[in-house]
């Protein structure tokens, strides 16, 4: 089969010297696998991690990918849930399933815990024309859900959903502000808080904001500006005015970090909720404690999710009631190209690759 493969780390992000599509030999399901015949998979801000060798070595040769849609072309021995022809998408969280943290529900923090396409290997990843995975690891795709937002969705879904539903305890009728509605996880995070019939304010760069709201955000705010702050904060005023309560974020929803992290503080109301699952701008944020404990605000992390999670997401998906927002497609020997477009942020949603 073909696959994406990198044999050394791109620290200068030079994606074009180190990606190369290679012949490699088709995957044998073990006995708890499956097996299926990529049709769509997505990129996530991992990829560059992985190739940068940048938080950890990842192993190599590697092939990236933990967003996977397909059909199953073979199964395990000990495989009951799936059959040849079921269409599938992955969970890229694999985890021991057996520890008391996973049997508790949080099988994201297992101490065994990998994201496949980033930590596993070496070869075993998304960005392959056959990708075998545990069979605790994929699920159905729904009635009406493409291959491509089945893959769009998988790891950004999940994520987004766990964020909300699973740690902030999302209430109807809150104020929510999605940081970086653009993005995959930001784009879902919009209409998952819509679903919960919340206001939404979403920030984004100046040629995102109107996407932003046709996805259903009340409120559209350019993060790029000093004071991007004070123009949501003005808007929670204006808010207030009509429906009297105290002026403010009730909930907001943090993957940019660093650069952003205290104006969230700020905005929020009394005992608000930030909830984060990264910080593409940075690790160092500088905090003023007393928005925390005067506010009696809860800061929250978030990592990933669990399948049950996951296909709450693809249930609302297949109702129509949430969709994914695809940029762009790319085959497989336009990888770099596509990386790259993912690095320097000039796309809406998700960004995904196919083997033809």
């Amino acid at each position: 089969m073909k696959a994406v493969v990198y044999e050394e780390y791109a620290p200068d992000d030079n994606y074009a010297k180190i990606l190369k599509v290679k012949d490699i030999d088709d995957p044998k399901p073990k006995s708890n696998e499956v097996v299926l015949k990529l049709k769509a998979a997505a990129l996530n801000y991992n990829d560059i991690w992985g190739m940068r060798g940048v938080p950890i070595a990842i192993p190599l040769p590697h092939i990236s990918g933990s967003d996977a849609a397909g059909d199953v072309v073979a199964v395990g021995e000990d495989v009951t849930n799936f059959k040849v022809g079921d269409r599938v998408v992955s969970h890229s969280n694999l985890a021991c399933r057996v520890c008391e943290l996973c049997t508790s529900g949080r099988e994201y923090d297992c101490t065994k815990r990998q994201v496949w396409g980033f930590q596993t290997g070496p070869l075993w990843g998304a960005y392959s024309e056959l990708v075998h995975l545990p069979e605790t690891n994929v699920s159905k795709i729904p009635e009406g859900v493409s291959y491509e937002d089945a893959a769009a969705a998988s790891m950004t879904i999940l994520t987004s959903w766990h964020m909300l539903v699973g740690r902030a305890k999302i209430t109807p009728g809150q104020t929510v502000l999605i940081m970086g509605g653009g993005s995959g996880v930001g784009s879902f995070g919009i209409q998952i808080a819509k679903l919960y019939n919340c206001t939404v304010i979403a920030t984004a760069s100046p040629d995102k904001l109107d996407k932003c709201r046709e996805l259903g955000a009340d409120y559209a705010v350019d993060h790029r500006k000093d004071d991007w702050n004070k123009e949501v904060y003005k808007i929670t005023k204006e808010i207030a005015s009509k429906t009297g309560v105290r002026p403010g974020i009730d909930l907001t929803f943090d993957h940019i970090g660093q650069t952003h992290f205290n104006k969230q503080l700020t905005l929020l109301n009394y005992g608000g909720t930030l909830v984060s699952c990264g910080a593409t701008t940075g690790y160092d944020a500088q905090i003023d404690l007393r928005h925390i404990f005067f506010k009696g605000i809860n800061v929250l992390g978030s990592t990933q999710g669990t399948k049950a999670e996951m296909e709450q997401g693809l249930y609302w998906m297949g109702k129509g009631k949430i969709k994914a927002e695809i940029d762009s497609v790319y085959t497989f020997e336009q990888a770099a190209e596509a990386h790259t477009k993912m690095l320097q942020g000039k796309f809406f949603g998700k960004i995904l690759m196919k083997p033809e």
